[in-house]
């Protein structure tokens, strides 16, 4: 259980907070089935084999999986639906002159739009949510009688009743402990945590997923009870200690408020604000070669990343399958990349020359360029794919048994993502 708990927490203090998921995550029954397919394939035809789990190799299995996922993304992105990198070429990309304070996307259709236009936008307040921070009190001690309990939390279109009980054995802070998960697995749009003020006591902190005060509201959740008043009162969650704020921003000079910090202008750009700005943001479009450049950019930033891990893992272990492979698609298609503004440096990354991606994106050879491109975006498609099925693949390890040539059968029930994996650890 302990390896497990370690795959867990490498995974979760590395990507967990980081990863946001993507528009091309969400998938159709078809293309499941297939994923499902291919792995079973793969389960079908991989010999088993014994692998010396430590916690480089479990590290590095997570490393080449989350790169191939982030692979794919850019991949997916670049396809244009189903244009090809000549599609995103064409696309209107929204940019903002503060990304650090406000955040910008273009959602609309793209028609009748001036690419030279911009308009400003400025963040005085960001919206807030309802936060109730009770009181603190003694861990070890119990200020709270035996019995049953219960209490109400209102929000403006529902009313949940909550029920605990305390016995004797019980404290403060196991009390607390209690009523944070119940409110947690309720799901109602409230979170719970204790703070510890580092004295011996804690208190109970609520805070509303949602932010800002609709007109006419008051609040968005409140807490109370008749029987158990003395309890409630006694834990300090009967007054709300920060109302829901609004937004404040001013467009064009102009001042607005919106419930929340994402919302979106005109049905076309989706804005989100991330801080309050000290002068007002220019929001405008970025010219078509900045974007493809940017996002060819994103491209090799996930080839490099692949090399990386892929030379870390070689120069430790002495298995280099995983840089061939992914140095294999350069030594390929490198004379075309050339061509359009892709170079290798002397550590094997690649880089781009945009002032030369510009120019073949423009000239009269353009379609040959975004064919050389489209190439490349496929091959690294392709490559991720291959790690996301199996990237156990990419490791050292000891073939036991290799199946029998053309009587193999599928095992569905074995069809992890490491096809073939049984793990031993007393290698």
């Amino acid at each position: 259980m302990s390896a497990i708990d370690t795959v867990y927490n490498y995974y979760l203090t590395t990507y967990g907070k980081t990863n946001a998921s993507s528009r091309y995550e969400s998938h159709k029954k078809s293309e499941l089935r297939d994923v499902y397919n291919k792995i079973v394939k793969e389960n079908k035809e991989e010999p088993l084999y014994k692998i010396d789990m430590t916690d480089d190799v479990e590290r590095f299995i997570i490393d080449l999986k989350e790169s191939a996922r982030q692979t794919k993304n850019v991949t997916s992105f670049l396809s244009g639906d189903g244009e090809g990198v000549e599609g995103v070429f064409n696309q209107k990309i929204a940019t903002s002159s503060d990304e650090d304070k406000v955040m910008v996307s273009y959602i609309g259709d793209g028609e009748n739009v001036d690419p030279s236009e911009t308009f400003k936008l400025g963040v005085k307040k960001l919206a807030g949510p309802q936060v109730v921070m009770g009181k603190f009190l003694p861990n070890s001690k119990r200020d709270f009688e035996e019995g049953n309990f219960s209490f109400d939390l209102d929000t403006s279109s529902n009313s949940y009743e909550f029920q605990f009980d305390i016995d004797g054995s019980e404290n403060n802070f196991s009390i607390q402990q209690k009523i944070a998960r119940l409110i947690n697995k309720s799901d109602i749009g409230i979170s719970a945590e204790i703070v510890d003020n580092g004295e011996g006591a804690s208190a109970l902190r609520l805070q509303s997923r949602q932010t800002g005060l609709a007109e006419g509201e008051e609040y968005l959740f409140k807490i109370q009870s008749g029987s158990s008043w003395n309890e409630i009162h006694t834990m300090g969650l009967d007054q709300i200690t920060q109302d829901a704020s609004n937004a404040i921003f001013t467009l064009n000079g102009k001042e607005h408020n919106a419930l929340a910090n994402t919302f979106t202008i005109n049905n076309e750009f989706e804005i989100n604000l991330k801080g309050v700005t000290e002068s007002e943001t220019t929001i405008g479009f970025k010219a078509n070669v900045d974007s493809i450049s940017d996002s060819v950019d994103t491209l090799l930033s996930s080839y490099n990343r692949l090399v990386d891990l892929g030379k870390a893992y070689g120069l430790k272990n002495g298995y280099n399958r995983l840089s061939n492979e992914v140095t294999g698609i350069w030594h390929t298609l490198s004379e075309g990349l050339n061509s359009v503004g892709i170079f290798e440096d002397e550590e094997g990354k690649l880089f781009l020359d945009r002032e030369k991606m510009g120019e073949a994106v423009t000239s009269e050879r353009a379609e040959e360029t975004f064919g050389i491109l489209d190439g490349f975006k496929n091959a690294m498609s392709r490559e991720s794919d291959k790690i996301s099925m199996n990237p156990v693949k990419y490791i050292d390890k000891r073939v036991v048994e290799y199946k029998n040539p053309g009587k193999n059968f599928s095992a569905p029930y074995a069809s992890s993502v490491y096809a073939g994996l049984m793990i031993n650890e007393g290698l």
